[in-house]
């Protein structure tokens, strides 16, 4: 059974950094495009950014130069580090698991951005 565990949300002054992690098991992890994606309330799910099995690595045009995901194989953790974090970053974030055959997603880890 496939699971996925984010951590790492929390509340943040604007210009603040977190740090998000999600570990996976029951998978083989390396074989994964690993993904962040944040839902608003109110607005459908986006993705912020993945990063594929062989290190190809994509960003939301709002998040470039502000967010840096990476992944650890040994340890089965996809990180999503967020800095000068803003109002409009506040979301529940995601993570994803996809794979040609299968897609999952964890329970999500709330963010919010505010003074």
């Amino acid at each position: 059974q496939v699971q996925l565990v984010e951590s790492g949300g929390d509340l943040v002054q604007p210009g603040g950094s977190l740090r998000l992690s999600c570990t996976g098991s029951g998978m083989i992890f390396s074989s994964y495009t690993m993904g962040w994606y944040r839902q608003a309330p109110g607005k459908q799910r986006d993705r912020v950014a993945v990063i594929r099995s062989y290190g190809g690595i994509n960003y939301a045009e709002s998040v470039k130069g502000r967010f840096t995901i990476s992944r650890d194989n040994g340890k089965n953790t996809v990180y999503l580090q967020m800095n000068n974090l803003k109002p409009e970053d506040t979301a529940v974030y995601y993570c994803n698991a996809l794979s040609r055959a299968e897609n999952y997603w964890g329970q999500g880890t709330q963010v919010t951005v505010s003074s």
